[in-house]
This record gives C-alpha cells, structure tokens and sequence, in this order.
C-alpha cells in the first residue's frame, strides 16, 4: 500500500520507513529538504514539501510523526506556540488532504496512526496510568490534547485514527538515550531531583511494530500507550543505565538546579507517569522488550 510519513526522516521515522520498504509498501514522505532527506530514506521513497503535494497521489494510509522537539529549548511563551503549531499544523494539513481526496469523489486514506506523548496525562505521581487515566491540565497535557483533537478530525470523512501516546524512545543513534549516554559513560550520570518520577520508555523497534501493528487491525481507533509494560522511575533507570555500562551513578541533579536552568520545561525531567500499554496488550501486541534491562542489553551490548 502507500503510505504517507510525516516526520519520515527522524530517529522513529527512518526505522518505520525501512520497516516499510522490506514489507514492499510505497514510501510517500514529506519534508521542507528533499533533496537531503531522500539519502536518508529506502531507495524508491517519493519525497515532497507539502502533506498537499501528495493530493494526485492519494495514500492508503499516513503515519504522522512530525513535530518540533519539546525539549529543545526553554518555554518561553514564542516556543510554546512553536511547539503546538509544529504539530497542529501539519496534522491539520493532513485532514484537509482526508478532505480533499473525498470531496473530489475519491477514497479518504484508510487509517491514520497519529503520534502524541506521554505528556498528555501530564504528572501522575506515582499511581499507574492506562489510556482511561484523567489529565493532570498543564502545558504538556494541553499541547497534546490539541495535536490528538486536530488527528481525529480525519474521521470525519471515513479514516480510522488510531493515536499513539509515546514514551521515551530508546535506541542506538539518536532519541533520549544520545544525549544521556556521555555523562553516564563518563561515570557522571545521577538521578534527577528525588528520581521517584516515572519514566515510561520504549525500544525504538517495538515503536515502530506497534505502528505496524495499528496500519494493519482494521477494529483499532482510539488512544493506545506507546510505552514498554515495565515503566521505571528516574532513580532505575539511572541504576540500570549505570549497570549496563559498568559505571557509577552517584552524581544527582538537584530539582532546584533543573528548575533554574530550563524553567517550567524542567517538568520533563521532574514529573512522569506510570504509563502502562493497556489497549495495546488488551488487542494481542506483544512486546520484544518489556524490561528496561532487556532493552539496554540489546542496545548497548
């Protein structure tokens, strides 16, 4: 089938599309840099500009995983609009394609796998969280909750739209891990704050089956978790990580000076969620890494 990839040429994206190109689907894949993104990309991959472009060449499915970092840099009022139109519009070019391409007598792609993060449910403390969970209302929660509303516009002209609530996305190359690994490796690695916050993760490759697993079961709509089933805290996983690498961890970060350095963004490090893959279990996804040891050893071994 062809399908159409927001967000194609990032640390999740390049892993979905090479997934995607072994199983012979098409490969449609927006970006603003063409040229740069296509040797990035499966060979035979169709790179355009614009979600828009792609209205003569109508897709079978889109996954849409585009959208500006949320920890790049500190939230001032400017970046958090940066942040929510990064993901909103795009999204919303998305379903103005859904539109287009029925209003034209055509066929709305089948399904939508829209990607959110675990911020929608915002802090939870330590209570374990499933997709029925309530919010706690902040910025994290609020962005999210305007990027998945404007996903699930597409419905309105026949496409099932499944949304992911992603965890942290752990692999070789690139996600959360790269810019963890140098101070752990260096044996400067420490918990952040009290390191009682949870940290739902997931290995990158079990992201990308998960997706897989929505394109293909027709029944599924609706929120799933995107996090492995054993979520740890930031004290854990700051152990673990330690371990894998045979190194210390004896280097915390007070709150106080995450707090100073990077403001109300420093909620990313300090607060989490006790994330838990319900409705992807509940539907019969199995996970090739449930334990943050398992994942580790088979990144870094």
């Amino acid at each position: 089938m062809r399908v159409l990839i927001t967000g194609g040429s990032g640390f999740v994206g390049q892993r979905l599309c090479q997934r995607l190109a072994e199983a012979d689907h098409r490969l449609l894949v927006v970006s603003r840099d063409p040229e740069a993104v296509r040797k990035r990309l499966p060979e035979g991959a169709e790179v355009r500009r614009s979600v828009l472009d792609f209205v003569d060449t109508p897709p079978d499915a889109i996954v849409n995983l585009a959208g500006e970092s949320i920890a790049a840099r500190r939230w001032s009022d400017d970046q958090k609009s940066r942040l929510i139109e990064s993901r909103v519009n795009i999204t919303r070019d998305l379903v103005i394609l859904c539109e287009q391409l029925k209003s034209s007598g055509g066929r709305a792609p089948r399904v939508m796998v829209s990607a959110s993060a675990m911020g929608y449910y915002g802090d939870q403390g330590d209570r374990e969280v499933t997709e029925e969970t309530p919010p706690h209302d902040e910025f994290a929660h609020r962005l999210c909750k305007r990027w998945e509303e404007t996903a699930r516009e597409a419905a309105d002209y026949g496409t099932r739209v499944a949304i992911l609530r992603i965890g942290l996305v752990l692999d070789a190359g690139g996600g959360s891990l790269e810019k963890m690994l140098p101070p752990f490796k260096l044996g400067l690695g420490g918990r952040f704050g009290s390191g009682k916050q949870f940290m739902p993760w997931v290995h990158r490759e079990d992201l990308v089956q998960a997706i897989l697993f929505l394109l293909a079961n027709d029944e599924l709509e609706g929120a799933f978790n995107a996090g492995a089933p054993h979520p740890v805290t930031n004290a854990e996983f700051t152990r673990t990580l330690a371990k894998q690498l045979k190194r210390p961890a004896i280097f915390p970060v007070p709150a106080i000076v995450l707090k100073t350095a990077f403001g109300e963004m420093s909620r990313l490090l300090l607060t989490g969620a006790d994330m838990r893959p319900k409705r992807l279990q509940e539907a019969g996804f199995r996970f090739q890494f449930e334990t943050l040891d398992a994942a580790l050893a088979d990144i870094l071994g």
